[in-house]
């Protein structure tokens, strides 16, 4: 009796603890019974708030969901303004659970995946009815604000149906397509080429002009150079014959002899020099004259 009482007491305890869950904060909590969910007195189905609850054993199934704000941020799309230009549209979405109920059967059990595809239909053909209307200098110029305000009231009214309420719809980045993005940058590319070789050529074309006129400039200042050093050079010679004859006409001998003495030494200069001469060479005439003569 002893034994048939601890196996009754211990199943006792674990049936009262299986008819015991608890809800957590920020969750609601949804039970089903044979498949169908449990109506509350006014015939709606009944949602747990946070606390201690009572269920049936082994019969009922627990569905928690996140009362929480939850984030949806998807892919991005393409969508197709006024102009008929593709935009590829990065978005994402602020959203929570309204009605617990309505949430639980059009999710097909409260499975967050099925609410999250079911929304971002909603929003994509929201946000492409709002671009359609639009152009892209209008998107970009200032109107974003007001296209987000109108794809939110859109998606909270047609997220109604979900159970799910929309708290924010933001737009993070509109680019274009990839191909014409490309094509994009590639024009902008060869147009900056352009400017870039236009540039180039004007300077090239001043660099040519400076050095030419740098290069006319050497060329000037050398000839005048010249000149003025050919002009000193003949005022020198000029002024050195004149010196010369001077001094000739005054001591012919004294000047053939000085004359005699540069020779002799602009011939001895090197060590290595080698005259070959006659004896009699009218060169030595004054080295072989006893008296200087």
């Amino acid at each position: 009796m002893g034994r048939f009482g601890l196996i009754i007491a211990a199943v006792l305890v674990v049936v009262g603890i299986s008819s015991v869950f608890v809800v957590h904060e920020g969750e609601r909590a949804i039970v089903s019974r044979f498949g169908k969910v449990i109506k509350a007195d006014n015939n709606q189905d009944k949602v747990f708030e946070p606390g201690i609850h009572l269920k049936v054993p082994i019969i009922d199934k627990i569905r928690y969901l996140d009362a929480r704000i939850q984030t949806l941020d998807g892919a991005a799309d393409r969508f197709v303004t006024s102009e008929k230009k593709d935009l590829m549209v990065d978005s994402y979405v602020k959203w929570r659970i309204k009605d617990f109920s309505k949430y639980y059967l059009s999710t097909n059990g409260g499975i967050k995946a099925n609410a999250e595809s079911l929304l971002q239909r909603k929003i994509n053909n929201d946000l492409r009815t709002e671009f359609g209307r639009r152009t892209i200098k209008e998107i970009v110029s200032g109107s974003r604000d007001e296209l987000q305000t109108d794809a939110l009231k859109n998606a909270a009214e047609s997220a109604k149906d979900l159970g799910i309420e929309v708290v924010d719809v933001r737009v993070k980045q509109i680019n274009l397509p990839a191909n014409v993005s490309n094509s994009i940058y590639q024009r902008m590319r060869a147009e900056r080429q352009a400017v870039a070789k236009e540039h180039r050529a004007q300077g090239r074309e001043k660099a040519e002009i400076i050095r030419a006129t740098t290069d006319a400039n050497v060329e000037i200042q050398i000839a005048e150079a010249q000149r003025k050093a050919l002009k000193e050079r003949g005022e020198g010679d000029a002024q050195a014959a004149k010196i010369y004859a001077d001094v000739y006409s005054k001591d012919p001998e004294f000047y053939a002899f000085l004359r005699s003495l540069e020779a002799y030494r602009e011939s001895f200069n090197n060590n290595s020099d080698v005259m070959v001469l006659e004896p009699d060479s009218e060169f030595f005439r004054y080295m072989k004259s006893e008296t200087g003569k």
